[in-house]
């Protein structure tokens, strides 16, 4: 049995990620990248399944609707629920894991980013890898940003345009910069 740590496994842990590990990381990104043109050129939502279905390599239920253009840097940490609803032109990094559960609505133009660098100048190339995770019936409204390490609690809102860096409780209802709790949903 190796020793060698897998460094998939360490990206999806969290945490620190040198720049000197990422070689292995590197063929997927460019297997994502050379993926992307067939996903993006897709014409119908099941060729769009199909395509991305293949990026993230896992089977996206039929009941999942993502509209292109649909942007990721590496596709292999997405994982989709049921019923999911992905409008135009979402940007996923999601090189520390993003989890979306079922019957969650993302607006057009939302990014979820997982990835974030170091303050420290000499390590400032390395990477600081945090998940994200959208529960179940979650709405992520156009133009928000979800940063490294956010929980979306069950039924929560995203308001339009919000930057959230930290967790939204379950039946909430955030927004502004940085996102604010605005008020719970009865």
């Amino acid at each position: 049995m190796s020793d060698k740590i897998d460094i998939f496994q360490k990206m999806l842990a969290g945490g620190i990620i040198r720049k000197d590990e990422m070689d292995e990381v590197w063929d997927t990104v460019f297997r994502t990248q050379r993926l992307s043109p067939a996903l993006n050129a897709a014409t119908t939502v099941d060729e769009i399944r199909e395509r991305l279905s293949e990026i993230i390599g896992n089977q996206i239920d039929k009941s999942t609707t993502v509209f292109i253009p649909f942007y990721t840097n590496f596709g292999k940490h997405i994982k989709l629920g049921r019923n999911v609803f992905i409008n135009h032109a979402c940007s996923f990094l999601d090189l520390g894991g993003i989890t979306i559960e079922d019957d969650v609505q993302i607006g057009p133009r939302v990014n979820l980013v997982t990835e974030n660098h170091p303050i420290d100048p000499a390590t400032r190339k390395h990477l600081d890898l945090k998940p994200i995770v959208l529960k179940r019936n979650a709405w992520i409204g156009a133009g928000a940003t979800i940063l490294p390490g956010v929980t979306v609690g069950e039924n929560a809102i995203v308001a339009a345009g919000a930057v959230v860096n930290k967790d939204v409780p379950d039946n909430s209802i955030v927004g502004g910069i940085p996102a604010k709790f605005i008020k719970a949903i009865e």
